[in-house]
């Protein structure tokens, strides 16, 4: 088994008392405090995260675009310098190689923030189907990624830097100095609530850090590990790669209809045919009814039978409430539908909803 890989600030999270756990073949913070504590302080005020394990890859020159367009299911030719656009990198077989955003940052230069999990599968996915004239570049090890998500985030970012934050619109970005350290910040996250996520060079993530935490604390930021962000993410209703994406899952499945262009992609005609032949199953969010926590890998049953599998499930600590995401078939997964989820030996009542279960 290879050693667990360190974000830069790893020392500095150790500093700050974090409980670390291994993801994605690092080992990152799960907690500080507590994942209720920091969940509400995003939900309420601001909290600060460590995403350095995300990777970044470049792609330059005359043929990064037309390999943008041929490799994501989103438009790119259409996306304007200094915005962003969620997409999903998609197989010949119509299923999700990974879920990306995508940054246009000049006419001919373009680059994508990748899962941790996926990057080196990602780069040789990539530059195995670039269009000629397109230059693909890892630039993972050298970056670092901070996200700062809450309502009171734009204040804290304006302490620090000259970003105007309540007026960059949402998925755009600008690049400038944030605590003194150049950076490219966009307003995007992955909590479901307002936001910016704010890329560094590696050697510069401590003191821009530390320069956020100190600035946000008085108006309620705190550090955040990764335990709040997947209650965070749940509770929109976001997708997490390897639980409700795959090799495998369409990206209609998912229900990311709105993300899928009408051909002119890798995947699109078997995309395409998927849907002719009829959505096997389709991603439905449930409530529990009952106490119990839904756990990724649980069945989902109807009618005494199972009739699908849970992917994600957590409690919401907003709504009080177990919460879950799970792939059912389409029939049953018009919200107001009963089912029951397979808790060890128990079957728990729960109620298909309308996602996301926390609106922004």
């Amino acid at each position: 088994m290879s050693a667990l890989r360190r974000t830069p600030l790893y020392q500095l999270h150790q500093k700050l008392g974090a409980r670390s756990v291994p993801f994605a073949g690092f080992e990152m913070p799960v907690q500080y405090t507590s994942i209720l504590e920091e969940h509400a302080a995003v939900r309420r005020a601001a909290g600060l995260f460590d995403v350095s394990h995300m990777g970044q890859i470049h792609l330059s020159g005359p043929g990064a675009v037309a390999s943008g367009e041929w490799l994501v299911s989103c438009p790119v030719a259409s996306l304007r310098p200094g915005r962003v656009r969620y997409g999903l990198l998609c197989n010949e077989a119509g299923g999700v190689v990974d879920d990306v955003t995508v940054y246009r940052l000049a006419a001919d230069a373009l680059f994508l923030c990748v899962n941790a999990s996926n990057v080196e599968k990602d780069y040789r996915w990539i530059v195995r189907h670039a269009r000629e004239g397109a230059r693909v570049e890892d630039r993972s090890e050298r970056c670092g990624l901070l996200a700062l998500q809450g309502p009171a985030s734009a204040a804290v970012l304006a302490r620090v830097s000259a970003f105007p934050g309540p007026a960059m619109k949402r998925f755009a970005f600008a690049e400038g100095p944030v605590a003194g350290a150049h950076a490219l910040v966009s307003r995007t996250g992955y909590t479901g609530s307002d936001g910016f996520e704010i890329y560094l060079e590696a050697g510069c993530l401590e003191p821009v850090w530390n320069a956020l935490l100190d600035a946000g604390r008085p108006l309620g930021l705190l550090p955040c590990g990764l335990g709040a962000r997947d209650t965070l993410r749940l509770e929109a209703a976001l997708p997490l790669y390897g639980h409700e994406l795959d090799d495998t899952t369409s990206p209609l499945e998912a229900g990311l209809d709105r993300f899928v262009k009408a051909g002119g992609f890798l995947g699109a005609e078997a995309i395409a045919r998927r849907q002719a032949a009829g959505r096997a199953r389709a991603l439905a969010g449930f409530v529990l009814d009952e106490r119990g926590v839904a756990r990724a890998g649980y069945a989902i049953r109807h009618g005494g039978r199972d009739v699908g599998t849970v992917t994600s499930g957590a409690p919401s600590p907003t709504l009080g409430k177990s919460i879950g995401l799970g792939y059912v078939p389409p029939a049953l997964a018009a919200p107001g539908t009963r089912v029951e989820i397979a808790i060890r030996e128990r079957a728990v009542a729960a109620s298909i909803v309308t996602t996301p279960f926390v609106k922004s």
